[in-house]
Parts: structure tokens; C-alpha cells; sequence
């Protein structure tokens, strides 16, 4: 059975819903048939709870963030730097991220976030780090802007069967 793992940072009702939407997606019935007898295991875990191990045991990620101050949010930095070498992410000599080729590397990733002003950085410091695992990117990263509307709901609707749809190959 695959096992797809969706690991957010929720602590607003857009991001809630945002996270309800991306978890229907994965789970949605078109989907779980394409994948055989056995579906789709979709593992949620807030980002404060999500381990190596977790990591390890998906074929694919979903990840869901606030944009705080032009960054990612806290938890999801945690999520990142407790998880990071263990699932063989890459630095180069100097620190920096450099092309991941460790144990996860190739596994499909999509990406949502939410904020108020600017996703820029946010976007940009997740990107920078999946790419030092080696994820490849599955779907469009879902921005979100200020309120929800129907469009942003149904992108995330999109975001989680596409991801999902992209384990049962």
C-alpha cells in the first residue's frame, strides 16, 4: 500500500479548511480505485509531531504552511530541521542545501500555503529545502492569498488527489 503523508501547520480556519480540502483530495474515491485493492494510506500529522520515521515509511508528501514574516512557519522549520539529515538530506561544504540523493530523494511533493501579505519567502525557503532532498514537485504550489474562496478550496482538492493519484504508478 502506498502511503502518502501530509504534514501541516494549522492553526488558522483557512488553514484548517485548506487541510481538510487537501486530505478529501487524497482520499477521493477516483483516486484510492487507481491505486488497487489496498488504496492509499494518507498519513496526516501536524508539522510539531511528524518524524524521520514518517519521512521514511511515505512514498510521497503533501506539506502546508502559514507564510509568517516572508518565511515558512516555525513548525514547519522544526519539522524540516528535526527530519532533515535523517531522511538524507544534502549540504554542501559550506552548510548550504545542495542536491539531495538520499532516501527520499525522488518522491513527489505539493505544497500549499496561506498568508496575508507574501508567500514569496515562505514558498522559496520550502522549495529550497525539498530540493536539497531531492523531492520532485508533483503540483503547482497552491498560494493562497487573504480569504478563501471556492477556487482556492477546489486547488486543494486538486493538490491532494493529484499527489495522491501520482503513488498509484
Amino acid at each position: 500500500m502506498a502511503r502518502l503523508l501530509v504534514v501541516h501547520h494549522s492553526p488558522s480556519r483557512s488553514m484548517q479548511a485548506l487541510l481538510e480540502r487537501v486530505v478529501a483530495g487524497a482520499g477521493d474515491d477516483d483516486v484510492q480505485a487507481g491505486a488497487g485493492p489496498d488504496g492509499i494510506e494518507v498519513v496526516v500529522r501536524p508539522a510539531l509531531e511528524a518524524s524521520a520515521d514518517d519521512v521514511l515509511t511515505a512514498d510521497g508528501y503533501v506539506l502546508g504552511t502559514t507564510a509568517n514574516f516572508g518565511y515558512m512557519s516555525g513548525a514547519l522549520k522544526h519539522f524540516f530541521d528535526s527530519t532533515f539529515l535523517a531522511v538524507g538530506g544534502a549540504l554542501d561544504p559550506t552548510g548550504a542545501p545542495s542536491d539531495g540523493a538520499g532516501q527520499t530523494a525522488g518522491r513527489p511533493y505539493g505544497l500549499w500555503l496561506h498568508g496575508r501579505y507574501d508567500l514569496t519567502g515562505a514558498e522559496r525557503s520550502v522549495q529550497s529545502i525539498v530540493g536539497a532532498l531531492g523531492w520532485r514537485q508533483g503540483y503547482d504550489v497552491l498560494g493562497v492569498l487573504g480569504d478563501l474562496d471556492d477556487a482556492s478550496l477546489e486547488a486543494a482538492y486538486a493538490l491532494g488527489a493529484t499527489i495522491a493519484a501520482l503513488l498509484t504508478d
